[in-house]
């Protein structure tokens, strides 16, 4: 069983080319799977995997309190497996048929008014080289919308700022182009120009963020400086690094900027996952009118 899923993690790899947090999800995923199906189910043969033992697997999950979006990505994950077996002709059948997925409950994402966002831009203190690091980072991040793991990926060469874009690496490695505005270009040539010298060691490194010692900057870095930043701006919000990304793209659809457009920014293969924000918006207008309409 294994050395089956060896083979399908190869074959994600190379033949589909999914980015690396999608396969070391699928790889976890499976191995639990598996693990549940020799131990559980003593099952040591693919071909004798029957459609009720994967949900009795699933059922345990759901009474480990895992929730409907855990249980969607599972069922996924198994579902790709099993067609692969499949088509390899390793198995005979798909037990996966017909079995389908929870609906989601999809939560809408948490976002920062303008204000709030003025507020964590201003926080960093630019008298040194890491107060212009971490500004250049946060105007960027809200400038583009681009992913944290995406903009600690970013290289020297992916900005071109007499241009004014950026050019990212996204899920899938799939490359996008996404302007920059004049706030946060200006806060990536201080950075450039009197931040970034100051972090190079002897060794020299691509990366256009830089840690303390010299090297590219981690997303766990990153979670630091923000968690540190948003205290200094006095924002009570829990905030996680896509925050920025999500009032992104909310006060762009409030300012009447097109979905197709933030779509294309954002780097979503389907514009339903967009649409969430949209549904942000709703909200948001709803909160206002029912704070100063008179008759709310």
């Amino acid at each position: 069983m294994e050395d089956r899923l060896r083979d399908f993690i190869h074959f994600l790899i190379v033949e589909k080319g999914l980015a690396k947090n999608t396969i070391v999800s699928y790889e976890r995923d499976l191995h639990g799977y598996l693990h549940y199906l020799k131990s559980i189910e003593l099952l040591n043969d693919l071909n004798e995997v029957q459609r009720f033992q994967i949900i009795r697997f699933l059922a345990q999950l759901k009474d480990q309190g895992k929730s409907s979006k855990t249980l969607a990505r599972h069922i996924a994950s198994i579902r790709a497996f099993h067609q692969f077996l499949l088509r390899e002709k390793i198995v005979e059948r798909d037990p996966t048929v017909h079995i389908e997925s929870p609906k989601r409950e999809r939560s809408l994402p948490k976002v920062l008014s303008i204000q709030e966002v003025e507020k964590l831009l201003d926080s960093p203190q630019v008298h040194d080289h890491f107060g212009k690091r971490d500004k250049a980072m946060i105007e960027l991040l809200y400038a583009t919308g681009i992913r944290v793991s995406e903009l600690i990926g970013l290289d020297l060469g992916d900005v071109h700022l007499t241009m004014g874009f950026v050019r990212c690496m996204g899920k899938g490695s799939k490359e996008r182009i996404i302007p920059i505005g004049r706030t946060a270009t200006h806060a990536i040539q201080e950075y450039l120009e009197n931040g970034r010298p100051l972090f190079l060691k002897k060794q020299k490194d691509d990366a256009l963020f830089l840690n303390h010692l010299g090297k590219r900057l981690t997303r766990q870095g990153f979670w630091k400086i923000l968690k540190r930043l948003t205290t200094s701006a006095g924002i009570s919000k829990d905030l996680t690094p896509h925050t920025l990304r999500h009032s992104f793209a909310t006060h762009l659809l409030e300012n009447g900027a097109d979905l197709r457009a933030v779509q294309e920014m954002l780097g979503h293969a389907d514009i339903s996952t967009t649409q969430i924000y949209t549904h942000v918006t709703k909200t948001r207008l709803k909160d206002v009118y029912s704070q100063f309409h008179p008759r709310a």
